[in-house]
C-alpha cells in the first residue's frame, strides 16, 4: 500500500477522475445477465464501496465518469472476434441501448455533472471511446478505476490508462470478479505492478480532505 501522503498527492481533486466500469443494472443489478458476478459485486461490498467513492467524489469535486457497455438490438457494430462476445449474444439478459439494463445500478448515484460514456464494441472503456479525450480535456493525471470485472474489463482499463500516461489507482475492495479468490490474485500479481493499489477508506480519506480556503490579502 502507498503511504498516505503519496496517495494524497496522487488524488488531487483538480487532476483526478473516478471511473466506474460496467456498473450497470444488466451486469451488477438484481436481474443481471451474469448473476454470479452480480452476487460477488454485492456480497463482497465492492458495489457499496463504489457508491461511497462516487458520493465522496461528488462532494469533493472529483469528476466522475461512468463507462457503460451496450449493444444495438440489431447487433450492428458489436464485436464477435472472441468467445466472450459470442457467449454474450446468447445470454437471457441483453445490454441493449435504451433499456434499463444499461442504466447505472443502485446504490450508485449519477449527477448532472457526471459523464456517462457508452460503447458498442470491444473490451475496454478507454480504447475507441470518448473517455481518453474527456480525461485529457478535464486535465486528468490520476484515474481511479472501479467496477467489474477483475477478469477482463478492469485490467484492460488499467493497462490502457497506463499506456496513455495516466497514473492508475485501484481501490482493491471496489472491484469484483469471479471466482471470488481470483480478484485478490489479479490485484497482487498483475495490477499492483502497474497501478497504485489502495483501499476504499484510504481513497475516501484523500477525497474528504478539507478544502483550501483562499487567503485574502489584508
Amino acid at each position: 500500500m502507498p503511504s498516505y501522503e503519496k496517495l494524497r498527492e496522487l488524488l488531487d481533486p483538480a487532476t483526478t477522475v473516478l471511473l466506474t466500469v460496467e456498473c450497470q443494472q444488466g451486469v451488477v443489478g438484481p436481474d443481471s445477465a451474469l448473476p454470479e458476478l452480480a452476487r460477488e459485486a454485492r456480497s463482497s461490498g465492492a458495489l457499496a464501496n463504489i457508491a461511497r467513492l462516487v458520493a465522496a467524489a461528488h462532494t469533493s469535486g472529483v469528476q466522475v465518469v461512468h463507462a457503460i457497455a451496450e449493444r444495438r438490438p440489431d447487433g450492428r457494430g458489436a464485436s464477435r472476434n472472441a468467445r466472450l462476445f459470442r457467449a454474450a449474444e446468447r445470454l437471457p439478459v441483453q445490454q441493449l441501448s435504451g433499456t434499463t439494463a444499461v442504466r447505472v445500478a443502485a446504490p450508485i448515484e449519477v449527477t448532472d455533472e457526471d459523464f456517462v460514456v457508452r460503447r458498442l464494441h470491444g473490451l475496454s472503456p478507454i480504447q475507441g471511446t470518448d473517455v481518453d479525450a474527456l480525461l485529457r480535456n478535464l486535465g486528468c493525471r490520476t484515474l481511479v478505476v472501479t467496477g467489474v470485472s477483475a477478469n477482463v474489463a478492469i485490467p484492460n482499463t488499467v493497462f490502457d490508462a497506463v499506456n496513455r500516461g495516466y497514473t492508475a489507482v485501484v481501490p482493491s475492495d471496489a472491484i469484483a470478479g469471479v471466482p471470488a479468490d481470483y480478484t485478490p490474485a489479479m490485484i497482487r500479481h498483475t495490477l499492483a505492478l502497474v497501478a497504485t493499489v489502495a483501499t476504499t477508506d484510504e481513497v475516501l480519506g484523500c477525497f474528504e480532505r478539507p478544502r483550501r480556503v483562499p487567503v485574502t490579502p489584508g
